[in-house]
């Protein structure tokens, strides 16, 4: 039946009705191509119109403690007459500008919601900016709530709701919330608040647990990316204020020379934190996956939910594409029977909501697939939940699983995330630098009478020269590096590469993949970088919009990349050396793809050590807490990965038929 009502939708569109197998979908014709001075355009009229028709209050409000939440109302003029909604967002980073005449420049980055009519709610989190109480960072979920000083965010959630409905202006009495990124972890544990007037939530690239995102990936520490959030973000409040000073400042532009210089980790606090900053601090006491980072993940909770649940990422996300994959699946597992959906574009952080989406770093992916799910999907989500009587059609009709495929640019409509169509096929490391779907054979006299070796192939990792993550390094965490073209590292002694032969015709592949490396180390410990890179024909055409000087003939464009801190390849929270020179197996997850390698290109893997400055240094002697490390602890060691038949190192992947 749902199948049929999506065919009648999309007819009423005036789009093909799907296929008996998963089908691409076309862009309406109202969401072609936006260029960026026309979004921009739109930006503007957004702020205007928000100024024209919404009036803005401040209120306190009281949590079941007495804690009083700053919150930020902005109201439709007409909300007298009329009963809207209302919209919520939680978050860290300031429900400001404070003031009754200082308005956002947007109360809501979508700008059909804008003028659909919702009364926006933007509320300051307990413990930031003009919010009282005590901020913890991921508060963890409180065990009870059987009395007052029982609180964490799912209770502040909770009465605030309660407030919003009596107190605040007069609404009809449904509830929404929303957040990117740390307010999207706030939205997930929002539903934990099991509120009946909350009635539809989407979180956004949400952070869920930061052992796999922002702080760590797979126990691997992301420097670039924690230190440029946290010399601000963690700076201590000891009472409530409007504006957070800057923090600590690099003073150069070349990320890669500062973390050089700077040294162990343990410098940091020594020169730039001093103690003062408690995540830091927390971090650093706690480097495997023990009771401290359990208590904050919130996927354990997500049971007998309410509210329908909408959560929304992108593949080019470097923050938080772990909690955008891990999160729905985490709400898909555990309530059976749940509207729960999920959409996945070709964008970076947030990126639906901050541009058309058109562009990351120098690869292109077609007209505005921003506009398209601001308009198709979000905008009918809410109406339909919050302002319909019944769940409409629109929104009754759109699949489960929305997601853009890269390569072909086209958005593809599933039953479920990953797809059940996808076939797990087997991709095997080969000799002379090769990957083919045969695993190696034994009798291969002739290769080794050519001087091939086809045992394994061996680099030396040197920390004092690690592996670049980005040919040019800023201070902080590019975004663009999920695209970057890695050519400069293939140039490297210290960078393992393999390839496929030309493709004769497309390879499309679904789903998480997995790495199943067998190595050995001379030292006792090791991180293994693994990145999947689709590389272009030398006749493929330039584009305009890329950067200067960039030529996309023979481009390496990464597709799909990730870290694992070999100590922890048994268990996260117990972790143990290599023991030296011996074969070790090595599996990690190498995260989702939605990825079309075409006819005429390859599928290229490299795997290398270091990752440098976006993971720190892996010091190749193994140490207790690596955040406590001497600069005699890191040493240069020998690595190998066997591609033999007794250990073949392999990734199996999901490949749609």
């Amino acid at each position: 039946m749902k199948n049929l009502v999506f065919a009648l939708v999309l007819l009423a569109l005036g789009l093909p009705a799907p296929a008996a197998r998963a089908q691409s979908l076309a862009l309406p014709p109202d969401t072609q191509r936006v260029s960026e001075a026309q979004f921009r355009a739109r930006y503007v009229a957004d702020t205007l119109y928000t100024r024209e028709h919404y009036a803005k209050s401040e209120v306190q409000i009281p949590m079941r403690d007495g804690t009083k939440l700053h919150t930020v109302i902005y109201a439709p003029r007409d909300a007298d007459r009329v009963r809207y909604p209302l919209l919520l967002v939680r978050t860290p980073y300031s429900a400001g500008p404070y003031g009754p005449t200082q308005y956002r420049r947007r109360v809501n980055p979508n700008g059909f919601l804008l003028r659909e009519g919702y009364i926006f709610v933007v509320q300051d989190v307990r413990g930031r900016y003009l919010s009282e109480g005590t901020f913890e960072d991921v508060r963890p979920q409180a065990a009870r709530h059987t009395s007052k000083t029982d609180v964490d965010e799912s209770t502040d959630t909770f009465d605030t709701i309660e407030y919003l409905l009596k107190k605040g202006p007069k609404n009809n009495g449904r509830v929404g919330q929303l957040g990117i990124s740390y307010p999207g972890f706030y939205t997930t544990v929002g539903l934990l608040s099991r509120h009946p007037a909350l009635k539809a939530a989407s979180p956004q690239a949400p952070v869920t647990d930061w052992f796999w995102d922002d702080d760590h990936h797979n126990g691997a520490f992301f420097l670039t990316g924690v230190m440029s959030f946290w010399n601000t973000f963690g700076q201590p409040r000891p009472q409530p204020l409007a504006h957070y000073p800057d923090g600590p400042q690099m003073g150069t532009p070349d990320g890669y020379a500062f973390y050089q210089k700077l040294g162990p980790l343990k410098n940091v606090d020594a020169n730039y934190f001093h103690g003062q900053y408690k995540h830091w601090t927390d971090l650093t006491q706690h480097p495997n996956y023990d009771a401290f980072w359990q208590a904050r993940d919130p996927r354990p909770h997500l049971h007998d939910l309410k509210a329908a649940v909408l959560t929304v990422g992108g593949f080019n996300d470097a923050e938080d594409l772990f909690g955008t994959l891990h999160t729905y699946a985490a709400i898909e597992k555990q309530n059976p029977g749940l509207s729960n959906r999920f959409v996945w574009g070709p964008w970076v952080h947030g990126g639906w909501s901050g541009g058309t989406g058109e562009m990351v770093g120098n690869v292109a992916y077609g007209p505005s697939p921003s506009l398209w799910y601001q308009q198709n999907i979000e905008a009918p989500f809410f109406k339909s939940y919050l302002k319909d009587a019944q769940p409409s059609a629109a929104i009754a009709g759109l699949p489960e699983a929305t997601v853009f495929e890269g390569g072909t640019n086209r958005w593809r409509a599933f039953e479920v995330w990953p797809p059940k169509q996808a076939q797990a096929k087997t991709l095997y490391f080969r000799q002379a630098g090769g990957l083919s779907f045969s695993p190696p054979t034994t009798g291969e006299n002739e290769r080794r009478m050519a001087g091939i070796n086809f045992e394994f192939d061996q680099f030396v990792s040197d920390p004092a020269h690690p592996v670049p993550y980005t040919e040019a390094t800023a201070p902080g965490m590019t975004r663009e590096y999920m695209t970057d073209d890695q050519r400069f590292a293939s140039r490297r002694p210290d960078v393992l590469t393999y390839q496929t032969d030309v493709l004769t015709e497309d390879l499309t592949l679904a789903g998480p993949i997995e790495a199943r490396l067998q190595v050995a180390t001379t030292g006792t410990d090791a991180d293994w970088v693994v990145k999947i890179i689709d590389v272009y024909p030398d006749d493929t055409p330039d584009n305009p919009r890329t950067a200067p000087g960039v030529r996309l003939a023979g481009y390496h464009q990464m597709v799909r990349s990730e870290v694992m801190r070999g100590r922890f390849r048994e268990s996260f929270s117990q972790p143990k050396p290599f023991v030296a020179n011996a074969v070790t197996a090595v599996p990690f997850t190498v995260q989702d793809i939605m990825h079309t390698f075409k006819k005429g290109h390859r599928l290229l893997v490299q795997v290398q050590s270091s990752w440098f400055p976006l993971v720190d240094r892996n010091p190749q002697t193994y140490v207790p807490n690596i955040y406590e490390a001497v600069e005699t602890d890191f040493q240069a060691q020998t690595h190998r990965l066997y591609h033999n038949p007794d250990h073949a190192s392999q990734l199996v992947l999901r490949v749609l038929p």
